[in-house]
Order: C-alpha cells, then sequence, then structure tokens
C-alpha cells in the first residue's frame, strides 16, 4: 500500500478557479485600448459575494501581465466597474443583468451560474467527474472585442 504525505491536500474549488482566472489571463488577448497605459493595472475583479476568500489574492500578488501589475478588485454592482479585465460575476438570480450591463466592454466574463453562457458570459466553470472544466461561449467572447488562444479552446467544451 503507498503512503500518501500528510502534508498533501486536494485544492478546494475555489483555489482551483481562482488559479484559473489568473491563467486566463495568459490565453486571451485584449485590445490595445482595454490594456491602457502600461503602469495601468490589469484587474482581476469579482462581483457579489466572494467565494475566493484570500486565494484570489494570494495568487495574483506581485504577478504581471504584459508589463501591467495584476490586482484584485471587488465590486457591488456593474455601476462601480470603471476598469476590469476579467471579471468573477456571482449575483444569484440577478446574471443575466449583470451581463447586459457589461454588454460592449472588453472585458472577460467568468462565472459557474448554470445558464451563464446562454446569458451572454463568456467562460462558465462546471464540474464533471470531480474536476473543474470550462465552456466557452466564443459568439460572447467576439461582441466583448477579445481573442480567446486556441490553447484555451482545445481544453475546453464549446458553448453553441
Amino acid at each position: 500500500m503507498m503512503a500518501i504525505p500528510a502534508f498533501t491536500q486536494k485544492a478546494s474549488e475555489y483555489q482551483v478557479k481562482a488559479a484559473f482566472l489568473f491563467n486566463f489571463s495568459k490565453f486571451l488577448e485584449w485590445p490595445p485600448e482595454a490594456m491602457g497605459e502600461p503602469n495601468e493595472p490589469f484587474v482581476v475583479g469579482v462581483l457579489g459575494k466572494d467565494p475566493f476568500g484570500s486565494n484570489l489574492d494570494e495568487i495574483i500578488a506581485g504577478e504581471k501581465i504584459m508589463g501591467h501589475p495584476m490586482v484584485v478588485r471587488r465590486f457591488n454592482s456593474t455601476e462601480e466597474i470603471d476598469k476590469c479585465h476579467i471579471l468573477f460575476i456571482h449575483v444569484p438570480g440577478k446574471t443575466s443583468e449583470a451581463l447586459n450591463a457589461l454588454k460592449g466592454k472588453s472585458i472577460l466574463t467568468v462565472s459557474d451560474d448554470e445558464e451563464f453562457n446562454a446569458y451572454g458570459g463568456i467562460i462558465k466553470f462546471y464540474t464533471e467527474n470531480e474536476m473543474i472544466r470550462l465552456e466557452i461561449n466564443i459568439q460572447a467572447a467576439k461582441a466583448a472585442n477579445l481573442t480567446v488562444s486556441s490553447k484555451l479552446l482545445r481544453i475546453a467544451k464549446i458553448y453553441e
């Protein structure tokens, strides 16, 4: 029988999702105007109740994407969002309204809301065989002026 070290522990669902949010920054392209000046931050936001705890802050701390320092911002409403690149939406029952308010902005929208892609969200997390999977709405990405890497598309289910 094989022994497993006591310090090994399974990452929590939201630790894994936080890592995905960070890594999405490497597999998408934003239009130059969305990136702003080189010293402006690359914002990873959470709209609504934050399910990540400190996981997202810990993963992003000190990181840069294309020279932009990465920061985490939390928003209570879409009206508060001025600049944001990746936004995890966690507003049960109000996801559709949130997405409508963000239409036309170059923001990668992400959620684990069951109907997220149908509402026009870009990346939905779902669980299959105890693994966190991705479903990508390519039309929604195009509408947001975002280019999704083929490497990311390869590991995802495409929403149609």
